[in-house]
């Protein structure tokens, strides 16, 4: 990816963990778990939730294909103790996770997410 449209990710990342209270960092990856641009995470990290995001978008697209209409998946939510995950769909090939804290306004978030990409 040429540096210039990495930095416009980062930007765009940057922006959504701002806007957001309580969003805690943001992964922009390939859907096969490959990190494209992250904001608010070390790389090591940043690598380890690609892999656990891409994980997610597959179990629900093989939940949408088998349960579904067709197993298109707009979002998967992963509600933790104090800690809120969520995958989208962010483009052909390319899934957004964001962590945010549980204070977090999953509305707003998702929207937000759903304005980004």
């Amino acid at each position: 990816m040429p540096s210039g449209q990495a930095s416009d990710l980062d930007w765009l990342l940057s922006g959504l963990v701002q806007r957001v209270p309580y969003t805690r960092s943001a992964v922009l990856l390939s859907a096969d778990g490959l990190v494209k641009s992250v904001h608010g995470m070390d790389p090591d990290s940043a690598d380890h939730m690609a892999a656990l995001a891409a994980g997610l978008y597959s179990l629900g697209r093989s939940a949408g294909a088998r349960f579904g209409d067709n197993g298109d998946v707009r979002q998967v939510v992963v509600e933790l103790d104090s800690t809120l995950l969520f995958v989208s769909t962010a483009g052909s090939g390319t899934c957004l996770a964001v962590l945010a804290g549980r204070e977090a306004d999953a509305a707003v978030l998702g929207y937000e997410m759903a304005m980004l990409v």
